[in-house]
């Protein structure tokens, strides 16, 4: 006879019946993860949906950069076009770059008028000479 006792035979490892005990604690905490997931999901898919009509929609004021023209050592004129709600007032932001890519001139240009588009040829100041110019976003106040 052997003092041996079998692992996988003892009570606390045979199998229950189903339904009888009711669920286990590992099952309690994978409903609640489950539910706790499906919440947080949820959450989530509203505030994408939210950040992505509140881009859409509170876009007022576009711009696009139509043309520009180095003018001197100094200066820099930019052709802007800009689309808005008539009632809206905004500005456009433009900078220039110099040769090797430094920033030499940046400005805020307003657009008060009560026009839905306005075409408008603006001067850029800068501190060197300019090869480049770009037109970084349009905002409205």
């Amino acid at each position: 006879m052997s003092a041996v006792r079998d692992v996988g035979t003892s009570a606390s490892a045979a199998p229950r019946p189903e339904g009888r005990y009711g669920r286990t604690a590992d099952e309690r905490a994978d409903r609640k993860l489950k539910i706790v997931g499906s919440v947080l999901g949820a959450a989530m898919l509203a505030f994408v949906g939210w950040a992505g009509y509140d881009y859409i929609a509170g876009a007022k004021v576009s711009g696009e950069l139509i043309k520009w023209d180095v003018v001197s050592d100094r200066a820099v004129e930019v052709h802007l076009e800009v689309r808005k709600d008539a009632d809206t007032k905004g500005y456009c932001t433009v900078r220039s770059q110099s040769e090797d890519g430094a920033e030499v001139g940046r400005a805020d240009f307003r657009f008060d008028e009560q026009s839905g588009r306005i075409d408008k040829v603006v001067t850029l100041r800068t501190t060197s000479r300019a090869t480049a110019a770009e037109l970084l976003g349009c905002h409205s106040d």
